[in-house]
């Protein structure tokens, strides 16, 4: 017997469309392409090389030799294939566009909001435009990247994607934030 699956975004019903954009705005992206990239043994450098050569992906750091690569340019469905073309034998691909969810947090008091819930120097010098760390918010592991001087790419695992927009709500309070599905 076949199945017919329909994608629902974990995050659908929870939250509504903004009447207004506030100054500190979390994105939610609706279809995120995102892949996790393990080196295979001593080929680190070769697989970091060809990551970086790419303009069509993003990837974060995550661990020695493990990145968590996005893109904007490929479908969810495409990038573990189009991956693991690129890499070949460098590395080990596994597609987790369905099993993560990505938001942007920016603002100028996104670093602030942030570090209501995460025990990590965030200031500029200490957490530059395209570092990343896994880090702890509040109780959720996510995967932290500053985008921008005032913007932070979060990617959390899909299950806790609705606790981590509460928990960064409770973190804003002090804050005008605004919550909405990315327009792109």
């Amino acid at each position: 017997m076949a199945y017919d699956y329909q994608t629902v975004h974990a995050l659908e019903g929870t939250i509504g469309a903004v009447s207004e954009r506030r100054a500190n705005h979390l994105s939610v992206h609706r279809a995120s392409a995102i892949a996790s990239v393990l080196a295979a043994p001593g080929r680190a450098a070769e697989a970091a090389g060809i990551l970086v050569a790419s303009g069509e992906f993003e990837a974060r750091f995550v661990a020695p030799g493990e990145w968590l690569v996005l893109s904007d340019v490929h479908a969810p469905e495409t990038l573990g294939a189009e991956l693991s073309v690129r890499l070949g034998d460098f590395a080990f691909v596994v597609d987790q566009s369905h099993g993560r969810v990505a938001l942007t947090l920016a603002g100028p008091d996104a670093a602030r909001i942030l570090a209501n819930g995460i025990g990590a120097d965030l200031h500029i010098d200490a957490f530059p435009v395209g570092r990343a760390a896994n880090v702890l918010c509040n109780h959720l592991s996510v995967n932290l990247a500053r985008t921008g001087g005032d913007r932070f790419g979060i990617v959390v695992t899909r299950s806790f994607a609705g606790a981590l927009v509460d928990d960064l709500k409770v973190m804003a309070r002090s804050h005008e934030l605004s919550v909405d599905f990315d327009t792109r």
